[in-house]
């Protein structure tokens, strides 16, 4: 009964099991071990953990998730120094790790070419999601970068990282966007969430333009989101975790999930732009509550101005309102 009850226990542990948990146990258990044993030399040096492309960096990995590039696996992050000394040693060494662990492996990668996990060049490592090897310097360098690419460089979590570089640069882009970068991306979220929503989606409806209508709406839905995240001052993932992510964040985040899950499952027109309407006015009275906007009408695109008008950087002040 003892032993029927345990066995229990551990199938109901691995069918909860975390991509990033399950991660975490493989570096402690084989991963730490093989670079005490085989690279002295790396000691301190060497950063782990997980962050990247795949649901389980983020958290949202589920039974689903298991049939590609899910499984045993982990970061470890060098130097560039390090990497050209080490990194061909290393990655071997890492490929003759056990392909399967506490039950779960071996780990089907589906683009050879795109690892997820495994050994990596820090500053290949972040070009990779944001087409710079350093962190950005100037407001122009900021503007530049994808919001999904610093979203995936920043998920996840460092295990290990006694020299601090490889956390230096995450931490750098955790800090969030510069000020006036914020600014002008909230600015013109303003402008597109008018555009899309208030706008053309009630005039398309009116027009039986159903496939603009549809496009307006989720449009919509996504800008909506994404001036979330912006107001959270976090990063919005791409679009397939976007509306999951939003609901966990403290600002309007519940509020926002319900409005567009509402919003995206109505049958009937009007209540879709009904729902637009009331999530534009939550929007804008966030707006004011961060004292970025003192505008008090209805209309979100008359906010993006006052927010624009409020950047010191002139070269960013001066920048279209509908430039991203």
């Amino acid at each position: 009964m003892f032993r029927a009850k345990q066995i229990a226990i551990l199938i109901r542990q691995e069918m909860v099991m975390k991509g990033l948990e399950l991660a975490r146990r493989y570096f402690e258990a084989c991963g730490r071990p093989m670079l005490a044993g085989s690279f002295p030399q790396l000691q301190g040096r060497v950063a782990a953990g997980l962050a990247g492309d795949g649901s389980e960096c983020f958290g949202f990995d589920d039974e689903l998730s298991r049939d590609h590039d899910w499984g045993p696996g982990f970061c470890l992050w060098l130097t560039a120094e390090d990497y050209a000394a080490r990194g061909a040693d290393l990655a071997r060494a890492y490929d003759r790790l056990p392909a399967s662990f506490a039950g779960f492996g071996p780990r089907h990668t589906t683009a050879p070419t795109d690892e997820r996990v495994g050994v990596f060049e820090i500053g290949a490592f972040y070009r990779r999601f944001l087409g710079l090897e350093r962190p950005p310097r100037t407001n122009r360098e900021w503007l530049a970068l994808p919001e999904p690419g610093l979203a995936a460089a920043t998920n996840g979590a460092v295990f290990m990282d006694e020299a601090g570089e490889f956390s230096r640069f995450r931490q750098h882009l955790l800090d969030d966007y510069p000020e006036d970068v914020r600014r002008h991306k909230l600015a013109v979220r303003c402008m597109s969430l008018t555009q899309s929503g208030q706008y053309n989606l009630p005039r398309s409806v009116r027009r039986g333009e159903w496939f603009a209508a549809r496009y307006a709406e989720t449009r919509f839905c996504a800008d909506a989101i994404m001036l979330v995240f912006l107001l959270n001052r976090r990063y919005c993932p791409f679009y397939k975790w976007m509306h999951r992510a939003v609901a966990d964040l403290p600002r309007l985040g519940e509020e926002t999930h319900a409005r567009v899950t509402t919003m995206v499952t109505a049958t009937e027109w009007q209540e879709k732009i009904r729902i637009m309407e009331i999530l534009s006015a939550e929007l804008a009275g966030e707006l004011r509550r961060q004292g970025l906007s003192d505008s008090a009408s209805p209309w979100l695109m008359d906010h993006g101005p006052v927010i624009q008008a409020a950047i010191t950087d002139p070269e960013i002040r001066q920048r279209g309102l509908w430039k991203f």
